[in-house]
């Protein structure tokens, strides 16, 4: 798996793990770079702030990729607005797009979403929109230029796992974008199945920020991670839809 990288924007990337910094904190950045091994960390544009007693911007490193998002965005139109602040300010021309009207769930709207991938990517962004999964919905955003789609496993910061798993598969079977599983994932086993499913990367943020010992749970998912991806690689074995079938022959017991 040495040459095992895949492209966004154009860019290549050898980590499938891509932190979420919500919850932000140096260890959690630290962690994630030096145990999970990040190439990608998204942040809110409202933490680059120079007034602000400390800017994460200060502390993520160089060769890290930053993926700035939208959050805090009720529409495309406002959505379009950080994003190009963003790219102002200097955080480059990757931007993940998340679009919520609704804060009790945190659920994104799909259809303005598509409306500020459209308009994003005709500027040269590389964008990668936050989605409930939904196959037409993924068909739209790429073909409105979107460079990857981040379905939601489950909600924001609930640690529930993969609850919309069958919707991802789809996706993956479907879509010829990278699928990067977005929100919900809050163990290691779930970032593997998820790896094992042929998903392109996984993002994280609370399982890690939130986990006892952050630096071991940033290197758990790194092996996590790592382990589904060569699994999906080699090719899991079949699964029978009833009975058993006997890994040796059953012939040749003492008797016969």
């Amino acid at each position: 798996m040495q040459n095992d990288t895949f492209t966004l924007g154009g860019k290549e990337f050898s980590s499938r793990f891509i932190l979420g910094s919500g919850k932000y904190s140096l260890d959690l950045i630290k962690a994630a770079v030096e145990n999970a091994g990040a190439e990608i960390i998204t942040l809110a544009v409202r933490r680059t702030n120079t007034k602000a007693t400390e800017n994460i911007l200060d502390y993520i490193p160089d060769h890290v990729t930053l993926l700035p998002n939208t959050s805090g965005a009720r529409d495309a139109k406002e959505a379009v607005r950080i994003a190009r602040m963003a790219r102002e300010i200097g955080c480059g021309d990757f931007v993940k797009i998340e679009i919520m009207k609704d804060s009790k769930y945190l659920l994104p709207d799909n259809a303005e979403t598509i409306k500020a991938t459209q308009i994003l990517a005709e500027e040269g962004f590389v964008v990668l929109p936050y989605m409930y999964p939904d196959l037409n919905v993924a068909r739209e955003l790429q073909n409105a230029g979107a460079a990857a789609v981040m379905p939601l496993a489950s909600p924001i910061g609930s640690n529930k796992g993969l609850a919309t798993k069958e919707f991802i598969q789809i996706l993956i079977d479907e879509i010829d974008l990278p699928i990067i599983v977005d929100a919900g994932i809050g163990k290691p086993s779930q970032a593997c199945e998820a790896m094992e499913m042929g998903a392109a990367a996984i993002m994280s943020n609370t399982a890690i920020a939130t986990a006892k010992d952050i630096p071991a749970m940033a290197g758990a998912f790194k092996s996590a991670i790592e382990a589904g991806r060569a699994a999906y690689l080699a090719g899991l074995g079949r699964v029978l839809e009833r009975g058993a079938s006997a890994s040796d022959p059953l012939t040749g017991f003492l008797r016969d």
